[in-house]
């Protein structure tokens, strides 16, 4: 090995580091212009600088160190090192720029066909991580999207459903004031029964402004609650007697049962609304002579609330959209003879979930079952009472 003297080491350092700083430089200059170009020239030039630098750098140790022809082997060497390095730059350069146009690709067949399909070919680690992220991001736009159609197409419903249940009262009350303003009906008794229908045509007409209102504020998180501790037992009681007269004029029986001591943090006024529509709806759907059963008991910790009817079962298919605005199962838009425009099983919904309960429904028996499930406020008897209360 040439022995190397204090001057020559002090000589070669000197070049070397100023080699490495001119080319660095001359480096960072060309990364700035090349910025915004191809990766793959941004690769190979990262390549060339450490190639040129060490060029130099053998260059200088050569000069000093060894004769012309050693000095010309290495710089030999180190010439096809360097190109074989450039080469191996301009491969790598060229995959990556090829994965990005994939990738790019892949992304704007997007815009077109509205799927995101990964390149198939292998990916860097990077990429590969950005190619995740937007397959990620993509289904969760679609998910978005299609709670948005559907929720555009349930606003299209309830628009269609409701101007025929708004439409129907109206020409009714229209034409028996125009009867009675022209004289058309003068029997007393005739005339006492038209009033009567003008009543309840009007009673329907504001529940259904009612439950439009109710549905407005859930939707836009207006709804505010008054909760406090309340026995299950005498509110469902409470539901139910108010709802009896109307199960009674059908001929169906009201009966149901509650755990003793189920207490449950709640606004009464407007959980019992959630119950007495689920009630409403199931006599509604139950035919005459037919028994509607109100449960509450404890199920895994929770209190459960269920109204179980005779409907005839929901077919399977409709089940996930029971609970939609303005659904009600039929293709013929038939006048609700209760009122409301098909939206109570909508307001029972918003009002359990700002509850932070649950509600569900699923076939049982001769009809379905909703279930509205609740925290308890307190522990309690999981035994059954049978019968808390029954109505006919």
């Amino acid at each position: 090995m040439p022995h190397v003297a204090a001057g020559d080491l002090a000589y070669v350092t000197e070049w070397i580091a100023g080699a490495a700083m001119l080319i660095t430089a001359a480096g960072v200059v060309g990364q700035r212009i090349l910025a915004r170009r191809s990766i793959s020239l941004q690769i190979t030039l990262v390549s060339l600088v450490t190639v040129v630098t060490a060029l130099a750098s053998v260059g200088v140790i050569s000069y000093r160190m060894y004769d012309s022809a050693d000095r010309d082997v290495m710089l030999e060497l180190m010439g096809i090192a360097g190109l074989a390095g450039l080469l191996v730059a301009l491969f790598i350069g060229q995959s990556v720029t090829r994965a990005t146009r994939r990738l790019l690709g892949a992304v704007r067949e997007v815009g077109s066909s509205g799927i995101y399909t990964p390149p198939e070919i292998t990916l860097p680690t990077e990429l590969a991580g950005l190619s995740l992220g937007i397959a990620e991001a993509h289904d969760r736009l679609s998910r978005a999207r299609a709670r948005e159609q559907a929720l555009e197409a349930s606003r299209r419903e309830l628009v269609a459903w409701v101007s025929h249940d708004l439409r129907t009262p109206l020409a009714g009350l229209r034409a028996m004031a125009e009867a009675l303003e022209d004289q058309v009906v003068t029997d007393p008794r005739q005339v006492r029964h038209y009033h009567s229908q003008m009543r309840v045509e009007s009673d329907r007409l504001a529940a259904m402004i009612e439950n439009l209102f109710q549905l407005s504020k859930i939707h836009a998180g207006a709804l505010r609650l008054s909760p406090r501790l309340v026995g299950l037992g005498d509110l469902l009681a409470e539901v139910a007697a108010s709802t009896e007269p109307v199960a009674s004029a059908k001929g169906i029986l009201l009966t149901g049962a509650v755990a003793p001591g189920m207490a449950v943090l709640i606004d009464p006024a407007e959980f019992g609304r959630a119950v007495k529509n689920l009630i409403t709806n199931a006599i509604r759907h139950t035919p005459p002579d037919g028994t509607i059963e109100l449960i509450g008991e404890i199920r895994a910790g929770r209190a459960c609330v269920s109204v179980a009817d005779e409907c005839g079962g929901i077919p399977l298919g409709d089940l996930p959209r029971v609970f939609d605005v303005a659904f009600r199962g039929e293709s013929a838009r038939t006048p609700d003879p209760l009122g409301g425009g098909g939206l109570g099983l909508s307001i029972a919904r918003g009002i359990v979930e700002a509850h932070s309960g649950q509600i569900s429904v699923r076939n049982s028996g001769p009809g379905c079952a909703f279930t509205i499930s609740l925290p308890l406020a307190r522990p309690a008897p999981a035994a059954v009472s049978r019968p808390a209360f029954s109505h006919r």
